[in-house]
């Protein structure tokens, strides 16, 4: 029975505790601040308190005057570490639905909302930022001092064009800690400390925009002119627009009369490699505060960024997945770009879909959301026929650029050399020789997937993962791209010894070779995750692409989400085969929206652009649709097949995952997770839940861990949250589940 429920009861503090309980905790408010009254205590208030043999930083969700824990049991808190709520009532709620969602532990749901250093209890109050700015010197003689320097003088001349910048904003804007150090080495900036900016106010658009924008075509002025008309209420927005189609232009234009309200808009892109050049483009484009957010700043630097949001002195938040949580003093409207892209679903920890948690916090907030994409999620296409998301089409590329004809070359039974025909040698060529540039898709980075011997069949895997070995060129080795395990080269077969080991296959690193060797005078820009791991390699290689010089740039899907390459006039995709016999059911979709992506970066600018494919499966209906250059009838039947096999959206999925050193352990856990599963349904008549029998995962093993998932369908979202809120915190109390690592995965992007 609840005790300390009588009037003369003390406070209660509710906590969401970072810890792996899925519950908030119950403590006493602290002893020198006993005396507050309750409504001193808001929601949102970060305390320090004891929990365990640690202090932890815990999160305020609610009081109370009652405690299921007798009183004389219940703990003060150490402190109070925030005078007002860090996170307003509609972020607020947003948070606690999301734990609830995706049944989370709280804590570390709220815990993952905050930048470290608040995580880690450091202050919020604002420090004073270096920035830099331009020194008085005469025009000429910087000219003379930066001839052989371009990017110095570039950044000399944005900083004596806009004003003093912070090296976080240099960064972003895609120049070097190099160009500042040999500015400031030749006398020609300094730096000084610049206090917080001034709340952002209402605004003429005549002093917001640094310039003009393109004037809009008629379907973009329609879509800007009805988002505009809601940004006083939720509406979320689909923006399904093609690849070159401008919708940058309406979410400017749109976020212009957002800024004229002195209000703030939240724009989520899918990769931190978009961020420098969605940053360059809005910061050439609106004379106000900009911060950027994601996991490539210094702790300090997202701090100052987090703060700046939350205190209303950004006008605009650039971001990636988890800017998503970021609080905004007055929020206008939220952006998502390229909605459909996987990289903003958490896979590991808290997770949580970026895009799905944006829509429910629009909704708290009373503002309008934009969905935008060429190639829309099948979800938000059928959202968007049912009637929950206004769709708007931009079906025509702005300007006079029209969409690059896309043809398929059948390499079935043609000789390739290194992964390239004869006849795509041949286009490559010849629009070199027209002075474009061109850019070959292959999505497997590394050297060669992997290396085998030639003599006995014996193929080098990894002792950890089930799966092959990547073969790596630059630093040389062997590398697991599961575990990131890695090794030196073999000098001989693990099974014969015999010498004669030969690769297999082609990566990123040998189409740049191959490329090198067939083009020497031209530059071969590679595009992966290996090439640009270097703080600004991406940001450097972009900024040579933007030159326009004839170049090649070989890469991964890294190339494929929102780049504008104007002078790229070819895409070669080297093999197109790899998604069309996926074992995950999202494959095929996933695989036509990475190759509609990366079409769409020929021809964009007044040259005419030309895609190529090289395949072995030329009649496949998912390749015949890309000819046709139409993403939206292949979509119609993709759907068409998830509505006949129950699949989303026409249902609900969730999938329980358990690893363990011991198969069997691993196993055991997920069979009472079914019986649980099974009592649950019984119990609360939830007829419309199929439970499936736990299996081993599509890679059984990884890491050194088996692996093992239960996948739960349900025809209904209510069904499904019934369930998991009865049967996740039985399955916490499992002694199995003390010995094994497991997780619950809602809506999964990936079943593999």
């Amino acid at each position: 029975m609840p005790s300390n429920s009588s009037e003369n009861s003390p406070l209660i503090l509710k906590l969401a505790v970072p810890s792996p309980l899925r519950r908030l905790f119950d403590y006493l408010p602290p002893v020198a601040l006993a005396h507050h009254e309750p409504g001193f205590w808001k929601p949102g208030m970060r305390l320090q308190v004891p929990f365990g043999r640690r202090q932890a930083v815990a999160m305020l969700v609610e009081t109370s005057t009652s405690s299921e824990v007798p009183k004389a049991q219940l703990k003060h808190a150490t402190g109070l570490l925030d005078e007002t709520p860090l996170f307003p009532g509609p972020l607020l709620q947003t948070l606690k639905w999301a734990a609830a969602y995706y049944q989370h532990p709280p804590g570390e749901a709220f815990s993952a909302a905050l930048p470290a250093k608040l995580r880690q209890g450091s202050s919020t109050r604002p420090e004073l930022e270096s920035v830099w700015e331009a020194c008085d010197t005469e025009a000429e003689n910087s000219a003379s001092l930066l001839g052989r320097a371009p990017r110095q003088r570039a950044l000399l001349e944005r900083l004596q064009q806009f004003g003093p910048l912070s090296r976080q904003e240099c960064l972003a804007a895609g120049f070097s800690d190099a160009a500042l150090k040999g500015l400031a080495a030749r006398g020609l900036i300094r730096s000084r400390p610049r206090a917080p900016a001034l709340p952002a106010t209402q605004v003429d658009r005549a002093t917001l925009e640094r310039q003009p924008g393109h004037a809009p075509n008629p379907e973009q002025q329609a879509a800007i002119n009805t988002i505009s008309r809601s940004l006083d209420q939720f509406q979320c927005y689909l923006l399904d627009g093609i690849t070159g189609s401008g919708k940058t232009e309406v979410y400017m234009q749109v976020i212009a009369r957002v800024l004229e309200q002195g209000r703030q808009a939240l724009v989520l892109v899918p990769e931190i490699g978009l961020t420098p050049q969605s940053v360059g483009l809005f910061r050439d484009r609106f004379q106000c505060n900009i911060v950027v957010l994601h996991s490539g700043l210094g702790d300090a630097e997202r701090l100052a960024g987090w703060l700046q949001a939350r205190d209303g002195t950004a006008a605009i938040v650039i971001g990636t997945r988890s800017a998503v949580f970021t609080p905004l003093a007055k929020p206008g409207l939220i952006v998502i770009d390229e909605e459909h892209d996987g990289s903003f679903k958490q896979q590991d920890g808290f997770r949580y879909s970026a895009r799905d948690l944006a829509i429910f916090r629009a909704r708290e907030e009373n503002i309008s959301i934009v969905l935008g994409s060429a190639t829309p999620a099948l979800e938000s296409l059928q959202n968007a026929r049912e009637g929950r998301y206004r769709h708007l089409t931009l079906p025509h590329r702005a300007g006079t650029a029209d969409k690059a004809p896309i043809s398929l070359l059948d390499i079935a039974k043609a000789a390739t050399r290194d992964g390239f025909s004869d006849i795509l040698l041949g286009q490559i060529e010849h629009h070199l020789g027209q002075g474009n540039q061109v850019l070959v898709f292959i999505n497997r980075r590394g050297f060669a997937p992997s290396l085998v011997c030639q003599d006995c069949g014996y193929v080098f895997e990894c002792r950890r993962c089930d799966a092959q070995l990547t073969v790596h060129k630059s630093p040389p080795g062997l590398r697991c791209h599961h575990c990131e395990s890695r090794h030196g080269l073999p000098g001989e077969c693990n099974f014969c010894g015999s010498t004669q080991l030969l690769t297999r296959g082609v990566g990123t690193e040998k189409s740049e070779q191959f490329l090198q060797e067939r083009f020497p005078h031209i530059p071969v820009l590679r595009i992966d995750s290996d090439s640009t791991r270097r703080k600004n390699a991406l940001s450097s290689r972009l900024v040579q692409v933007q030159s326009g010089a004839p170049c090649i740039l070989v890469g991964t899907q890294m190339l494929a989400k929102g780049h504008h390459f104007p002078g790229v006039t070819l895409v070669a995709v080297l093999d197109a085969d790899s998604g069309l016999f996926s074992a995950d059911f999202r494959g095929q979709e996933h695989m036509l929206q990475l190759l509609f992506q990366v079409a769409g970066r020929a021809g964009r600018a007044q040259n005419p652009g030309q895609v190529t494919i090289q395949t072995r499966h030329v009649t496949h209906a998912s390749l015949q649709s890309l000819v046709a250059n139409d993403y939206h009838s292949i979509a119609d039947l993709l759907l068409q097949e998830r509505r006949e096999t129950s699949m989303p959206p026409f249902c609900h999925l969730a999938l329980f995952r358990a690893e363990s050193t011991d198969q069997r352990l691993s196993l055991s856990l997920l069979e009472q997770t079914r019986s649980l599963c099974t009592q649950a349904c019984q119990s609360l008549k939830l007829g419309d839940v199929e439970i499936h029998h736990p299996l081993p995962a599509p890679m059984e093993r990884r890491a050194g861990k088996f692996r093992t998932q239960m996948l739960v369908k349900a025809s209904s979202r209510g069904a499904m949250q019934t369930l998991l809120a009865r049967v996740c915190p039985q399955v916490e109390t499992l002694k199995s589940a003390r010995k094994v690592r497991w997780s619950i995965d809602v809506d999964p992007v990936d079943l593999t």
